[in-house]
């Protein structure tokens, strides 16, 4: 009878350092895994278990959503859909390539690095798709056919080269000086975020200086929503909390990187909304004006977004993969004897 071994589990002394987590004392998997150990210990309870299955899940929500709406009537024939598609492909891949970097992550330390490399990769990705929908359907009436206008995309797709560059860059110093590390890798998400819903703030500062006056300007509850998720989402990934206030209480289940996933998706999936709301209440009034990118514009942006992305996460994976194992990058100080019950790490 065929009988597989779940791997075993390890503690924080007994991982190198570049695997550790902030406030996470216990359920770290062998930093040698094989691809079919990474796979079954999604099955049981380490840290990353929820990690993996809170992306794996919505993946397949974001893809059913995309299927159903493509499969809609006409939906592929008419031009003022194909924002939208462009946003709903990104949005399935980033929680799949999260899943993929915590799920294979324990393999070494250089297939660590170049999982998050494609994890950032992807998350850049989505930020640009979020711009194609905003430009096409949430753009403040002043600003229509502006120079801000027909710049947005293409700002955007600069962005994703800078968002993939910088969290990439903010793993090499994330030993030495993981405070440093940290700042580099929100501002690297906070920026993109920031500049993508700069047509939200604006309409939310009329509406909030015209009353209910505000027509075409007017916001659909879901916005708030979403911009609500990315406030919690934010905070979540530069707290670590809870489990930075109770060292090894939290590691399995109820820690902020599990809690950023689902305030994450929760997100997504509100903005999903707040698309398709502006879609349909700004249609008879967008219908007189002329799409910012056609269907050959929002290929060709998004086609060079892919592959100048593919090319920064192609020169990171390189470097590491050429840097000798002595790197502290790589290695990491060597594990640690076991402590007392306060030891706390200081990673990120």
């Amino acid at each position: 009878m065929l009988s597989l071994k779940l791997p075993q589990l390890l503690q924080v002394h007994q991982v190198p350092r570049v695997f550790w987590e902030d406030g996470i004392m216990s359920g770290y998997r062998c930093p040698t895994s094989s691809a079919l150990d990474c796979v079954l210990s999604s099955f049981q309870l380490t840290n990353e278990t929820v990690n993996i299955w809170t992306h794996f899940l919505p993946t397949w929500y974001f893809l059913w959503r995309l299927l159903a709406l493509v499969g809609g009537p006409s939906f592929r024939a008419e031009p003022y859909h194909w924002p939208l598609l462009v946003f709903l492909l990104p949005a399935c891949l980033y929680p799949f390539a999260s899943c993929c970097a915590h799920t294979f992550s324990s393999m070494s330390a250089r297939a660590r690095h170049i999982c998050y490399f494609l994890d950032y990769g992807a998350l850049s990705l989505y930020s640009l798709g979020s711009a194609f929908p905003y430009a096409a359907y949430s753009m403040p009436a002043s600003w229509l056919h502006s120079r801000l206008h027909q710049l947005f995309v293409p700002t955007a797709a600069l962005n994703s080269f800078l968002c993939t560059g910088l969290s990439c860059y903010s793993r090499f110093p994330e030993l030495e000086s993981p405070r440093l590390s940290k700042v580099l890798r929100t501002a690297a998400f906070a920026y993109p975020f920031l500049f993508d819903n700069l047509p939200l703030f604006y309409r939310l500062g009329l509406c909030w200086s015209r009353g209910p006056t505000c027509g075409q300007e007017a916001l659909s509850p879901s916005h708030a929503y979403h911009l609500l998720c990315a406030l919690l989402t934010g905070f979540l990934f530069t707290s670590h909390l809870p489990e930075r206030l109770a060292p090894g209480r939290f590691d399995y289940i109820g820690h902020s990187h599990q809690l950023f996933h689902v305030c994450a998706v929760l997100g997504t999936h509100f903005q999903l909304e707040a698309v398709l709301a502006d879609m349909g209440s700004r249609r008879a009034w967008l219908a007189w004006q002329e799409a910012p990118l056609g269907l050959a514009g929002l290929v060709a942006t998004l086609g060079l977004a892919v592959a100048g992305n593919l090319l920064i996460i192609t020169a990171f994976t390189a470097w590491v993969l050429r840097a000798p194992a002595t790197c502290p990058l790589l290695q990491g100080s060597p594990p640690l004897p076991p402590l007392g019950r306060g030891f706390q790490t200081k990673h990120q």
